[in-house]
């Protein structure tokens, strides 16, 4: 049952029985939503789920919606930003709708090659979907695609993406998106059984492994040369507020990543060390031999660690300079077995709790550390230098160059509010902005080909005369790319018009499916046109009992062609659709009876032996078409037909 409170609780107001939990969704924000809008997925009388929608105050059976026709797949509606995702099972196949800014459902469309068996959306983000799909063939693994802007038209961006199960059975897919750098994700990819870590700087257009260390925590040379060896990481994200994951990164600190993993030929569980990187993942640097939990404060501007461990503890370790250096300080002056830490909210803060116990017989203990006092002074302007974000050496990320504010490692100052990028500016479009289009792949040349599954002309047959549809030219700009001129004009899709086509694959069907219908009532037809343009067309019906009707466009019949019959009998319905290139035809034979209301049996009451008699059968009304008749006489048997 889901219940809704608009007095702070105090009352409540029952919404709808049969929700599917953790499948509601309310308060979706943004272009135009409603606030007191919830999203629902209901259990039917007859056991099937259905996607509703109502107001908050108000959820009675007049005033909920049902946005997807039909009933979905139970446990499977998803409502994130401006998307909305359901699936539906037909014929032993998921198939996955999508609704982009709560415009009609559309089918997802993966290449024609795929087989889904599972699919999660990762992120919605900068007007995109990143979706992991698990394929037939794969049972620890999923491969990732990305969208249109519509969620629509997917493209493959990274195979083989190790997935593990959660503590509650989800599946958790290992793939990281690092906060404050639009585009910028890391991924462990699975490659004849070794799983190996790989960055991108474009949404997944192009991959990369991670450079390792040159030095390790002691200064001495680390040999691993790429691509035999390189950094890998763990990816995991804590479900739980009061202690870290394996990686971290803040929107408030653009280019410092802090991780736990190893260096190799792939990741391991063994000899597990803490990395850092202070340039967006261009290098890395070796912080400590075991893992730690690490709290971002001042923006980045001091690092907090906290080693892992189930031994009570009294020592911390603070960097100041974004893990160059660190120094011990104490916390407490009795070891603690610390539970969890928590950074204060804010951007400016400077506080952090620590709560574990001293014994395990002992109640729990709040440590507050506060760092102002460390500071002297605010940081002035003085106290900055730029900073270029950069893919080993490339300035132009996502179409843009955009430069950062760091402080300089040498200042000890408190940073207070975060500013954002101080400048960035648009590059000019080249080859690497774009990705290949739906039903495209990159061959070794670098070009954008169509794939062996896809005809491009299928776009302008899904098109009527006088409408346009976009014709690619197999790219399309990295959604939330910023580059200007350039290549731009020569990779953008162009519109063209629809292209004619003589009417082809002609229908013609009663709207409940039946081919009887009764007399004087209001038949319904229907017509499908598998290629051509009915509302460009000449459309001619012959109802079969002398009466013909002509539609010169589709406005007359979008719901259908009504007529009434006088008469019983079979009609011989057929329709002809004509258009200056061609034309085609189709025919349906209707059965049109009438209901017998009434039948009077006439006969007399008295006769004589051995004599001949007449009895006779009164309809009403008396034209009712085809009639069988049967007759049984007293206690005999024989039937009469």
């Amino acid at each position: 049952q889901l219940f809704s409170s608009v007095e702070f609780g105090r009352r409540w107001l029952l919404l709808h029985e049969g929700v599917t939990p953790n499948r509601f969704y309310w308060s979706m924000m943004g272009n135009g939503r409603e606030p007191d809008l919830v999203h629902l997925e209901a259990r039917t009388v007859d056991g099937h789920a259905q996607y509703i929608t109502c107001k908050m105050q108000n959820c009675s059976e007049a005033t909920r919606s049902k946005p997807f026709p039909g009933y979905i797949d139970h446990n499977s509606l998803i409502v994130q930003g401006d998307y909305v995702f359901v699936q539906l099972t037909s014929g032993g196949r998921p198939h996955y709708y999508v609704s982009y800014r709560r415009s009609p459902f559309a089918q997802m469309k993966l290449p024609k090659y795929s087989l889904p068996k599972d699919m999660h959306v990762i992120s919605t983000d900068e007007n995109q979907v990143f979706a992991a799909v698990q394929e037939w063939n794969q049972n620890d693994t999923y491969n990732l695609y990305i969208s249109d802007t519509r969620g629509i038209y997917f493209t493959l961006a990274l195979e083989n993406v190790k997935s593990s199960q959660g503590l509650e059975g989800n599946v958790m897919i290992d793939l990281y998106e690092v906060a404050g750098i639009k585009g910028m994700f890391l991924a462990n990819k699975k490659i004849d059984n070794q799983v190996k870590t790989f960055i991108t700087y474009n949404k997944g257009r192009d991959w990369s492994l991670l450079q390792a260390p040159h030095t390790d925590l002691r200064g001495n040379p680390i040999h691993c040369l790429l691509p035999y060896c390189s950094l890998h990481l763990h990816l995991k994200v804590s479900d739980n507020p009061y202690t870290s994951g394996n990686i971290a990164s803040r929107d408030t600190a653009p280019s410092i990543i802090v991780a736990s993993g190893n260096i190799g030929s792939e990741l391991s569980d063994n000899d597990i060390s803490m990395f850092v990187t202070s340039d967006a993942g261009n290098t890395w640097r070796q912080i400590f031999e075991e893992e730690h939990s690490v709290l971002y404060l001042d923006q980045g501007g001091v690092l907090v660690a906290m080693k892992h461990t189930s031994l009570p503890i009294r020592h911390l370790w603070l960097s100041f300079d974004e893990g160059r250096s660190w120094s011990k300080y104490s916390f407490t002056s009795l070891p603690l077995f610390v539970d969890g830490v928590l950074g204060e909210p804010g951007e400016e803060t400077l506080i952090m709790t620590v709560f574990g116990h001293f014994s395990h017989r002992s109640e729990w203990q709040l440590v507050k550390v506060d760092y102002k006092s460390i500071f002297d002074r605010r940081c002035a302007e003085e106290d900055y230098r730029p900073w270029q974000l950069h893919s080993q050496g490339e300035a132009c990320i996502m179409g843009a160059k955009r430069i950062y504010r760091k402080r300089k490692s040498e200042k000890k100052c408190m940073q207070g509010k975060y500013a954002g990028a101080m400048t960035s500016e648009p590059c000019v479009c080249t080859e690497a902005d774009f990705d290949c289009d739906y039903g495209y792949e990159r061959h070794s040349n670098g070009q954008c080909l169509p794939a062996f599954w896809y005809n491009p002309s299928s776009l302008s047959k899904d098109c009527s005369l006088g409408q346009s549809y976009l014709n690619s030219t197999g790219y399309r700009k990295v959604v939330s790319n910023n580059c200007t001129d350039g290549v731009r004009e020569r990779y953008t899709a162009k519109p063209q018009q629809c292209p004619g086509k003589a009417p082809q694959g002609l229908r013609i069907l009663t709207a409940d499916g039946r081919l009887t219908a009764e007399q004087g009532h209001n038949v319904t037809f229907l017509l499908q046109l598998e290629e051509g343009d009915l509302q460009r067309s000449l459309i001619q019906v012959d109802f079969g009992d002398g009466i013909a009707v002509s539609y010169a466009n589709l406005s007359s019949t979008e719901d259908g062609i009504k007529h009434i019959y006088q008469n019983v009998g079979i009609f011989r319905v057929t329709v002809l659709v004509e258009n200056s290139l061609g034309s085609d035809s189709a025919v349906l034979y209707l059965h049109v009876t009438c209901p017998l209301e009434h039948v009077h049996l006439s006969l007399p009451f008295v006769t004589t032996k051995n004599k001949e008699i007449n009895a006779t059968a009164v309809l009403w009304p008396s034209q009712v078409g085809t009639l069988t008749y049967v007759w049984w006489f007293g206690n005999n048997t024989e039937v009469c037909i």
